[in-house]
C-alpha cells in the first residue's frame, strides 16, 4: 500500500493507557540526543505531564501511535514541547499534523501565541520550527533533571508564534 493509499491517521488526546506505547515512541525519537544521560522520558514523568496538560497523538490505521505532542495552558499562551515522530517516519509530514492539531487547540482557547523550548544543542530543529512560523524570542535555563556526558552544557531557545 502506497503513502497516498494510507488511512490519514487519526488525532486524539491520549490516555493513560498510552504511556507505555509513548515511552517507546518518545525515546525512540529523541535517541539522537546522546550528549545527555538517561532516556527522555518515562512513566512517571508521562504521568506528570497528563496531570498538567494534554498529549496529543496521530494514532495510524491499526491503533500504532505515529507522532506525539504536548500541549499545556500558560496563561494567554500555550507552550507546546515533547513533539516526537517514530523515527521510520520522520519526514513525512506527521509533526505538522499534530502541530496543526496543537495550534487548533489553542486557538479554540482563545490563546494569543505558542511557546516552545529548543534545547541549543539541537540547532537542526530552528530551521523546522521556523517554518511553522515561529521566531526566537529569548533564553531559558536548561533544568530538566538529565545530566549532560563528559559535563558539557546548554540553555534553551525560547521559540514563539503569534496566533
Amino acid at each position: 500500500m502506497s503513502q497516498i493509499d494510507r488511512p490519514v491517521p487519526m488525532i486524539r488526546t491520549a490516555t493513560a493507557t498510552d504511556i507505555p506505547a509513548l515511552i517507546t515512541l518518545v525515546n525512540a525519537a529523541y535517541a539522537v540526543e546522546s550528549f545527555l544521560e538517561g532516556t527522555r522520558t518515562d512513566a512517571e514523568r508521562l504521568t506528570a505531564d497528563l496531570a498538567n496538560g494534554q498529549i496529543l497523538v496521530a494514532e495510524g490505521w491499526d491503533g500504532e501511535l505515529l507522532a506525539s505532542v504536548y500541549i499545556e495552558t500558560r496563561g494567554p499562551v500555550g507552550y507546546m514541547g515533547l513533539l516526537a515522530v517514530d523515527p521510520a517516519r520522520q519526514g513525512t509530514g506527521l509533526a505538522r499534523r499534530v502541530y496543526q492539531a496543537a495550534e487548533e487547540r489553542f486557538r479554540e482557547q482563545g490563546l494569543a501565541a505558542i511557546e516552545i523550548h529548543v534545547l541549543s544543542l539541537r540547532p537542526e530543529l530552528l530551521p523546522i520550527y521556523q517554518r511553522f512560523g515561529f521566531v526566537e524570542t529569548g533564553v531559558k535555563e536548561f533544568n530538566h533533571g538529565r545530566i549532560f556526558k563528559d559535563g558539557g552544557s546548554a540553555h534553551l531557545i525560547v521559540m514563539t508564534r503569534r496566533l
